[in-house]
This record gives structure tokens, C-alpha cells and sequence, in this order.
């Protein structure tokens, strides 16, 4: 018989149930270890393994962030991107306005400095042949060959120029002198008839050159022949790019 004072005996079984609510509460993670065991063992066997509800697979990349998605639509302007040039202008107004006069002044020589900078050398690239710097009718291997073959010979056509100014002293001439213009006119008319003939057999030979260095070549042709007339019209020091081998070498 139990007295009022004394303790209850129902502990043993209290404690019982706190474990069991304990074992409830880490179900969850002794669910997962279970799953996790569950997954090994069905892989081993080669069938599909359970996946725990609201498994999401792997997208194998990382996840694009909210700027890059709203550049991509178009919602905002990529600030790497190539500005417009009224972008350009206006960025150069304002850059104006915050500026005093001498400083103005002093960052449009700084400027032009650089402008000109610039430009000398990517005219000396140009003129080493550099195919990052050439124009697109001189780029190509196939124009480079030309280009020395022409360099490497002389022709009747090298006179072009000298020519072309003296029908202009001409001109003037026959105001006054017109039996001695008739005369010069003629000359230069076999000159130009000479040069014309030159010129398609400088293109043809130059499409023939071109064909035995490089068999198979799409580059051959109409253009590659007035290509070479013109190489073969500039005189030599005026020649871009630069004439890298000389007069008689072997190309």
C-alpha cells in the first residue's frame, strides 16, 4: 500500500516515454541516415534509388545571379557594352561641365596626345605587315606573297605617277606652246596603252604565282590581279605595309 507522502512509482515508466518521445523527435534524422543506407544499397544493386520528397536534382551549373538575368533580357543595359555615340557625347558634355576651362583644355591635349599616339603605332604595325592592323584588302597570306612578289621586281608601271603629273604640266603647256603639248599628248597615250598592257599581265602572272604557292586557293582572281596593279602603281617608299624584301631577291 502507498502512502500520500510517498513518491509515485510511475517514474520508471515516465522516463520510458520521454524516450520514446525523444526517439520521435530524432526520427527524422534516423529517417535520412536510414534512406541514406536505403540509396547506397540500391545503387549497389542497380536499381533507382528513393529520393526523399522535394528533392530537387542538380542543375550542374551555378545559379545566374538577378543582374545577369535582367542584362540578358534586356531589362537593364550591359555597362561593358560598346556606348552609342550619343551615349559618348552626352558622357562627354557632361565631363565638360565638371571641368573648369584650363582643365578642359588640358584633357583635350592630353587626348589628342594619345589620339596620335595611337595612331603611329598602329601605322607601324601597318607598315611591319601585322594582320591585326592591316586593312582587309591587304590581309590574307596570299596578298603578302603578292606583295613581295611585286617588291622584288621592277616594272613599267612604277612610273604611273610621274606620269600622270606630267599630263598635268602638260595641260598648262598647250595654253601656250600647243605644237609641243600635241606631241607630249601623244607620248603619254602609248605610255597609258603600255601601262594597261602591263597590267593585265601583271595580274596574270601574279594569279599564276599565287595558284602554284598556295594549290587549292580561293584568292585567285579579278581582285587579286587589280591587287597587284595597284601594288605595282605606288611608288616603293610610299608602299603600305612597308616592302620587306629588296629589288632581285628571290621570292
Amino acid at each position: 500500500m502507498k502512502l500520500p507522502w510517498q513518491k509515485s512509482d510511475d517514474s520508471t515508466p515516465a522516463a520510458g516515454s520521454t524516450r520514446a518521445d525523444l526517439s520521435e523527435h530524432t526520427g527524422t534524422a534516423g529517417t535520412a541516415d536510414s534512406a541514406g543506407t536505403a540509396n547506397a544499397s540500391a545503387n549497389a544493386d542497380g536499381t533507382e534509388p528513393r529520393r526523399p520528397k522535394g528533392y530537387t536534382p542538380p542543375k550542374g551549373r551555378p545559379t545566374p545571379k538577378r543582374r545577369e538575368v535582367e542584362i540578358e533580357r534586356g531589362i537593364i543595359r550591359d555597362p561593358s557594352a560598346p556606348k552609342s555615340a550619343a551615349q559618348r557625347s552626352a558622357q562627354r558634355k557632361e565631363l565638360k561641365k565638371s571641368m573648369s576651362k584650363e582643365e578642359w583644355k588640358a584633357y583635350k591635349a592630353k587626348e589628342r596626345e594619345e589620339s596620335r599616339q595611337h595612331q603611329r603605332e598602329v601605322q607601324k604595325a601597318m607598315d611591319r605587315g601585322d594582320e591585326r592592323y592591316l586593312m582587309p584588302r591587304d590581309q590574307g597570306e596570299e596578298r603578302g606573297y603578292v606583295r613581295d612578289w611585286v617588291d622584288s621586281r621592277r616594272f613599267l608601271n612604277n612610273w604611273v605617277m610621274p606620269v600622270a603629273l606630267g599630263l598635268l604640266v602638260i595641260l598648262f603647256i598647250g595654253t601656250w606652246l600647243p605644237e609641243v603639248a600635241n606631241v607630249m599628248s601623244m607620248f603619254a597615250m602609248v605610255l597609258m596603252f603600255m601601262f594597261f598592257i602591263e597590267g593585265v599581265w601583271l595580274g596574270s602572272r601574279a594569279n599564276k604565282a599565287v595558284r602554284a604557292k598556295f594549290p587549292g586557293t580561293t584568292a585567285a582572281g579579278l581582285g587579286l590581279g587589280f591587287y597587284t596593279y595597284s601594288r605595282a602603281t605606288q611608288p616603293r617608299k610610299w608602299r603600305t605595309p612597308k616592302p620587306r624584301v629588296e629589288i632581285g631577291q628571290q621570292v
